[in-house]
């Protein structure tokens, strides 16, 4: 595809880990880029980002996910509404303004297992489901903006969930995390490898996509099934403590979502897209395989 106008990306979340890997693959295909200094919630601070920088393209990998963890928001409900709602809204509503197109990293941790799609069935929630999680305040916000941002033909919207690199030193790390956790539970789930799917967001940048996207490599995945390719690629003795969903309530605030994402939209645009196995294997434990 030869474009007359080259591509160049304003990009929100610079110190945080989907943004700074966006800016990282960016410079490596020699795309022309720069991280937006506006605040999200300040209008006007994001209007003369676009008018200073004019980009084709704006994204948004910014938001507030709670440190250490999403029970944080729980405590923080201002605080996460202002970036999560109010700030996604400004910068999707900025970007209509100027006719750009937004693509906007979101969650597909807005969906649990139900009748209509129970555990280990194979039916994932698509696109057009309704959220059915509101266990946390976190969850409860992101499927508001969800929701809102139908309204807006210049936003792509991306479910990306428990995000997985092949960096294993992240404490953002799905891996990383659950290797350090004391006891997981083992629930198979829909997930993101990011080393095979942030380059397809931004070809999804350059194709003009828009609308909501489950933004997940095919296929379901659980804890102990990760933690068994850990051990047979990373440590061989690591070893792990299981337990139940019913043990972990009690160390938690807020509830957490389990659920497996329909990725066929995706899959029908990547056709070479991925099984979340397959990705984990060739993405992730392949390149950190310990030698010797």
């Amino acid at each position: 595809m030869s474009d007359k106008k080259p591509f160049k990306f304003l990009i929100y979340g610079r110190t945080g880990w989907i943004g700074g890997l966006l800016g990282t693959l960016c410079k490596s295909r020699g795309i022309e880029f720069t991280y937006g200094s506006g605040r999200l919630e300040n209008r006007a601070s994001l209007e003369a980002d676009v008018t200073a920088l004019n980009p084709t393209h704006v994204f948004n990998a910014a938001g507030v996910t709670g440190r250490p963890n999403v029970d944080w928001c729980e405590s923080h409900k201002v605080e996460t509404i202002r970036t999560n709602v109010v700030g996604t809204l400004t910068l999707a509503d900025v970007c209509r303004d100027k006719g750009l197109i937004l693509i906007n990293y979101a969650t597909g941790c807005i969906f649990e297992y139900d009748e209509a799609h129970p555990l280990g069935s194979g039916i994932g929630f698509k696109e057009e489901d309704t959220p059915n999680f509101m266990g946390s305040f976190y969850s409860k916000t992101k499927a508001m903006v969800e929701e809102l941002l139908k309204n807006y033909e210049n936003v792509c919207t991306l479910r990306v969930r428990m995000p997985i690199s092949s960096d294993l030193s992240n404490p953002r790390n799905f891996i990383t995390k659950i290797s350090r956790y004391d006891k997981v539970v083992d629930i198979p789930n829909s997930m993101t490898i990011l080393d095979e799917l942030l380059p397809i967001s931004i070809e999804m940048a350059k194709r003009n996509l828009t609308g909501i996207y489950n933004f997940t490599n095919p296929g379901v995945v659980s804890h102990n099934e990760i933690l068994e390719l850990y051990r047979e690629y990373i440590d061989p003795n690591f070893k792990w403590t299981n337990f139940t969903l019913e043990e972990q309530a009690k160390v938690i605030v807020a509830q957490r979502s389990n659920n497996e994402l329909d990725a066929s939209k995706l899959k029908k645009e990547f056709p070479e897209l991925m099984s979340i196995k397959e990705s984990l294997i060739e993405y992730v434990f392949k390149p950190n395989k310990k030698t010797g």
